[in-house]
């Protein structure tokens, strides 16, 4: 799961699902809002650490969410 890529599509596609999985005031949601809205270096990898410190089974389900 580290070698997740997350590019600017993937992150605002992230975003809506996890808006969707986590609610609207979860910090993963907030930090991926964030880099979705700025696409500041340092927010996407802020967003990117915050994803993979979720729960497996969050995480699975966003990935699936955007993977059609």
């Amino acid at each position: 799961m580290s070698d997740l890529k997350i590019d600017q599509d993937t992150i605002v596609a992230l975003a809506k699902a996890l808006n969707f999985i986590c609610g609207g005031e979860h910090p993963v949601t907030v930090a991926m809002r964030r880099a979705a809205e700025t696409a500041a270096a340092s927010d996407v990898k802020k967003a990117r650490a915050a994803f993979l410190k979720l729960k497996p089974g969050e995480r699975q389900a966003a990935l699936a969410m955007i993977a059609g």
